[in-house]
């Protein structure tokens, strides 16, 4: 049989916009539930280890606002959000999923090319060969990876994958495809985008779940180059997995306000109880032992999910620390969170067995080995 060569994962670009809407969107959602409930989702948002959300929705003209649910007369100015007057949501209805689907026909490509940018601030890009684009908060044809690569003034002949719909592990799918292409292809350079505009599916709802599942949400973009130049993280086997009887667990359904999210309260327990049983553990993680693994890129898709994992692992305390930071910084961008992760990881010391894990939709578990590249 012929024998392989490794495909490494040698640099990522993030990108995200410039519209911070995290406290506008905890005031939206407090005023539209009672008393009780108001108590509770305060709670969970100081606890849901989230400073800021990202959105491409563009600002309204500064407000002032109070500093802090209790905080009498102090008043601020803020950057109206898209939920006060004037903002993409001040309407009822909200704008239709047509009038979403338009911005995310802008917008993402904007943002992926955003995260590109930066990618090349890292690396040089060389002769693109193929180009993998993972997104699952927006549709348009000709899809953003033509969009894409015409912007950028790839070749016609570059192969395109674009992976939709798959959620926040669809990153894990982009690495994967990827890691196949180059070892099939030594001398191919794939350009892996992940891109998400989750806030463009505000859902005008009152009850706590569905507001404490969007509390997590916001917009954000990465790139990556891969190839099979020896430098960053070597890929190493993919692996997947499913819990069992849990596709009702995690799931967007298409309305005709945009995209409702549907994220089960149980997911984290959920998974803690799957991690519990040495069978699920291994399928995971790739038969790999947690104790022996020295880097974490577990996707941010909540600090309950992130504490679920640590705690079901017996992992050190600081395992998951790019994580909490990614989260913490940007909320849960859906595809492009684990890719943020792996930039910290990146930048860090070197790993000697690293993994690479999401959970999305299914309830589906994907992920990925990695290790540091050997210095010259």
């Amino acid at each position: 049989m012929p024998a392989f060569l490794p495909a490494y994962l040698n640099a990522i670009g993030t990108a995200v916009p410039g519209h911070d809407i995290h406290e506008a969107f905890i005031r939206w959602a407090r005023d539209r539930v009672d008393a009780r409930s108001a108590r509770l989702f305060d709670r969970m948002a100081g606890r849901s280890g989230i400073a800021h959300r990202w959105s491409v929705l563009p600002p309204t003209k500064a407000i002032a606002v109070a500093d802090g649910v209790d905080s009498g007369d102090t008043q601020r100015l803020h950057a109206g959000s898209p939920v006060d007057p004037g903002g993409f949501y001040a309407i009822d209805p909200h704008p239709g999923t047509a009038e979403r689907m338009a911005i995310y026909a802008d917008a993402a490509p904007g943002l992926a090319l955003e995260a590109i940018a930066a990618l090349q601030e890292t690396i040089a890009l060389g002769t693109i060969t193929h180009l993998v684009v993972a997104s699952c908060t927006g549709f348009v044809a000709p899809g953003i990876d033509q969009i894409i690569a015409r912007r950028l003034a790839l070749p016609a002949t570059v192969e395109r994958l674009l992976i939709g719909f798959m959620g926040c592990y669809a990153a894990v799918v982009a690495l994967r495809s990827a890691r196949h292409i180059v070892r099939s292809e030594p001398g191919a350079r794939v350009l892996v985008v992940t891109v998400e505009l989750s806030t463009l599916h505000l859902q005008a709802v009152s009850e706590i779940e569905p507001l404490l599942a969007m509390l997590q949400f916001g917009d954000g973009a990465a790139a990556a180059l891969v190839t099979s130049d020896p430098s960053g993280f070597e890929l190493e086997a993919p692996f997947a997995t499913a819990l069992p009887d849990s596709e009702a667990l995690i799931r967007w359904d298409i309305t005709d306000q945009g995209f409702a999210m549907h994220l089960s309260g149980e997911v984290p327990g959920r998974i803690a109880q799957a991690l519990a049983d040495p069978a699920f553990r291994a399928a995971a993680s790739g038969g790999r032992p947690a104790d022996t693994v020295d880097g974490w890129a577990v996707h941010a898709g909540g600090r309950s999910i992130l504490d679920a994992v640590e705690h079901a692992l017996a992992l050190p305390a600081d395992a998951l620390d790019a994580s909490r930071a990614v989260l913490s910084a940007n909320g849960n961008m859906s595809s492009a969170t684990l890719m943020f992760v792996l930039q910290r990881l990146l930048a860090g010391p070197d790993i000697a067995r690293g993994v690479a894990l999401a959970f999305g939709p299914g309830l589906a578990a994907e992920g990925i080995g990695f290790r540091s590249a050997p210095r010259c």
